[in-house]
Formats: C-alpha cells, structure tokens, sequence
C-alpha cells in the first residue's frame, strides 16, 4: 500500500491586524474553515509573536497523489479568496510519496 503526503506552507501579511489577539482571531477563523471545508489538517507554524504576519501549515494525506495536489490547490485557493485583513505571500508545497 502506498500513500502521498502533500504539504503546503502559506504565509500570510496581515496589513490590517493592530494586535496579536486580532491576528489569532484571523488565523484562527481561517484554519477552522479551512477544516470545516476540506477534512485536512491546518496550523500556524511560525510568526506566532509577529501580529503583521503568519505562517500555516496545510497537510493531507492520500493514497492517490493527483488526489493530494487537487485538494491542496484548492485549500490554496480557498485561503486566497478568504483571507481577511491581508494578502498571501509564499507558497511553498511538497508531494511526499510514502
């Protein structure tokens, strides 16, 4: 049995955020949908103490590779539509056969 790992590093400027307790409540809302939509996992991995920008982590987990890449690209696309108070920086994504 094999299976492919997709991960996806996103960062996010948060131009509008004037605190950190605004910026969790941003990168907060956003993963929880992002769950909620695409059954994947999501955290913030890196900026935690920077309230102008934050660094989340998506991963799934398939055993169809096309499968992996189609369900990153749209979390991709769904954080790019949905992204409040900022826009998207780097995209950084790896397809990890296992």
């Amino acid at each position: 049995m094999s299976a492919s790992i997709g991960v996806a590093q996103v960062t996010l400027y948060l131009e509008g955020t004037t605190s950190l307790k605004q910026k969790r409540g941003v990168v907060k809302s956003l993963t929880t949908r992002m769950r909620n939509t695409f059954n994947i996992s999501v955290a913030e991995i890196a900026d935690l103490d920077d309230m102008r920008a934050a660094t989340i982590a998506i991963v799934c987990v398939s055993n169809n590779q096309a499968h992996v890449q189609e369900m990153l690209a749209k979390a991709i696309a769904f954080v790019e539509r949905n992204v409040e108070m900022g826009v998207v920086g780097e995209i950084e994504t790896e397809i990890i056969p296992y």
